[in-house]
Parts: C-alpha cells; structure tokens; sequence
C-alpha cells in the first residue's frame, strides 16, 4: 500500500495520494490469496490524530473481512535538545517583547558602549548567576566566571581571569571588583581533595592549584573539623586569598591606593538563601598584610 503523505502540522499539508483502483490492485499484498474482487469493498480510511498518539496510523478496512489492515508511518521525534532550545526560543521572544521593546533608549545606550560600575569575578557553578541573586540589570556589571572563582596572582601569567580584569578595570574603568564565592563549591572540593604531588593530567586540579595557600591555612585552623566544614571554611578563605592576588596586579593597587576602586567579597550560601558581604580594608599608607588582608563593613543578609 503507498501513503504519500507530509508530516506538518497543517492540515493543509498533509495530503494522501492513495487511488482506489491502487489499493484494489494491490490487494494480493494484502491478503493474498483471500482476495476476493467480487466482495472487495473499501469502505472507508481514516487517520488518526498523531498529536494524541506518537504514530500517525492509516487504517484499510475491508467490511467484507473485517479484518483492519495497518500502515504505521512513525511520527519524526523531537530529541529533548529540540524541546530545550525550544523554551529557550519563547524565553527569548519574551525577554524582547517584554523588557527590549518596552526600554528602547536604555538598548540604544547600550548598543552603543559598555560603562559599568562593577566587575564581578564568581563561579562557573550553574547555582550561582550574579545577576539573578544579586539582580545586576543589563549593563551594571562584567562578569567573568571560573571554576571556584579565583584570581591567579600576576606573576602566574596571562588567563582568562586577568584578561578581563585588565579589560574592566584598565578600559571600562569600573570602580569595584566583587569576588562572589558560593557553599558547596566543586571547585573548592576538589582544591581540598588534592594529593600533595604536583604533576596531573587533570584541568581542574591543574587549575585549583592557585588555591592552595587558602586550603593551607584552613587545614591549619580548622583541621579539627570533618571535610564538609573544612571546604565551607575554605570557600571564604580562597575569595580572601583571591582580594590578595588582585593586589599584585600594579594596575589594580594603584587604583586602590588612589581610591579609584575598591575591592569587595561576598558569600552566597544557597542551601538558606544568606549572603555575606565584606570590604578590603586597605590603609591610606598603603600598606597590607600579604597573608591576611584587613576588612571592614561586614554586612550579613538573610
């Protein structure tokens, strides 16, 4: 049996191309030699809706026989991929009709240059968007996520990290940088699960290894407490450590010292919805602590 047919969701395209003299003659197909042409009869066809049913069914019957004969033509499935980029595709369209098309000057400002006031360093980790907790609107803040949020001091070389560091403050001129660190951190488990040997094929481990003065100094304190307590002890000590290296960058303590920027921290704890937030303390002298920085205004939110 041939069913021409075009899987659309218009009516309008789906067509069957199917003669009856087509069908009759092919009816040894069928049935073989059952048929019988004097009492061949087709009464009737009919397609169900394949939206209810994940197969669109097209459906011979012979009265005579009363024997229904099926031709199953599987609908084309939609890999979750599809469905995904499809929300994605209507969260798109709202986002323009809903807040692009109603703020026409606030997107011609920024279709024409960036001047934020923040550059914000936080984590990879797909729990922690600073502009969903901390509700940055477009244009306020550049951001640039990494595993565990660190900062690679300057004599480490060129990164991602200090690429836009270099970039936000030196050519957006923002005037704060916030370190957002975050509980239950990957990243800084696995900084805490190191073996002491230094070679390793691993990318994380490789890249964690920046923070190992802060998993230094938390075994040294806090090395009574199990594992769980050590890394969220370690989650804050690494965004302090993280403060220290941004200070060896020269452009960035100039700006410090002259007062043109200032460093701050926060801590996202997302199992109860707390945020901690400090400020570098750096002296008018200009001096500091080069393992343990001094904060002020500590501010707890919950």
């Amino acid at each position: 049996m041939v069913l021409v047919t075009s899987l659309q969701s218009s009516a309008s395209d789906f067509a069957l191309s199917v003669g009856f003299s087509e069908i009759y003659s092919m009816a040894p197909n069928i049935r073989g030699s059952d048929r019988r042409s004097g009492d061949m009869r087709l009464t009737w066809m009919r397609v169900l809706d394949y939206s209810k049913n994940s197969k669109l069914r097209v459906k011979a019957v012979r009265e005579s026989f009363r024997l229904p004969k099926e031709i199953i033509i599987e609908k084309p499935k939609e890999d979750g991929a599809t469905d995904d980029f499809k929300k994605m595709k209507k969260k798109f369209l709202d986002f323009k009709s809903d807040i692009y098309m109603r703020n026409p000057e606030v997107f011609n400002r920024l279709s024409e240059n960036q001047s934020p006031k923040f550059m914000v360093i936080a984590c990879a980790d797909s729990r922690v968007c600073p502009s969903k907790i901390l509700g940055f609107e477009l244009g306020e803040a550049f951001v640039v996520r990494n595993v565990a949020n660190m900062v690679p001091p300057y004599e480490n070389g060129p990164s991602e990290t200090n690429a836009a560091l270099e970039f936000a403050v030196n050519t957006l001129l923002v005037e704060k940088i916030l370190i957002v660190g975050h509980s239950r951190c990957g990243g800084i488990q696995a900084l805490m699960s190191l073996q002491d040997e230094a070679n390793s094929s691993s990318f994380i481990a490789n890249w964690v290894q920046v923070g190992k003065p802060a998993r230094f100094k938390t075994r040294s304190v806090a090395s009574h407490l199990n594992f769980e307590h050590q890394c969220k002890h370690c989650e804050k000590e690494s965004i302090n450590r993280s403060v220290l290296s941004l200070l060896t960058y020269p452009w960035i303590e100039e700006k410090v010292k002259q007062g043109k920027l200032s460093i701050h921290c926060g801590y996202y704890d997302f199992t109860d919805c707390s945020f901690e937030k400090w400020t570098l303390d750096y002296t008018e002298n200009g001096q500091h602590s080069e393992t343990s920085p001094s904060f002020k205004n500590r501010e707890y939110w919950a």
